[in-house]
């Protein structure tokens, strides 16, 4: 995997998975919390910017784990 996500990383990955599965942005790994992602996507710059919609809740041991944020 590439430090810089591209679109087609992006889009690669996601089209693997259940397209019903809600996504969540995993946030700092010193203040583990999810975060909803924004519904617009805004670009400029040549980059593509997606925006957190706020926060949800703590993020889950098991996440943490994966993300090696323990």
């Amino acid at each position: 995997m590439p430090k810089y996500l591209t679109v087609g990383h992006l889009l690669r990955q996601l089209q693997e998975l259940d397209h019903s599965l809600p996504i969540r942005l995993a946030i700092h790994p010193d203040f583990p919390f999810t975060h909803y992602v924004g519904a617009e996507i805004v670009v400029q710059d040549g980059m593509a910017f997606i925006a957190d919609d706020g926060q949800e809740d703590y993020l889950p041991a098991g996440v943490r784990d994966a993300l090696a944020w323990a």
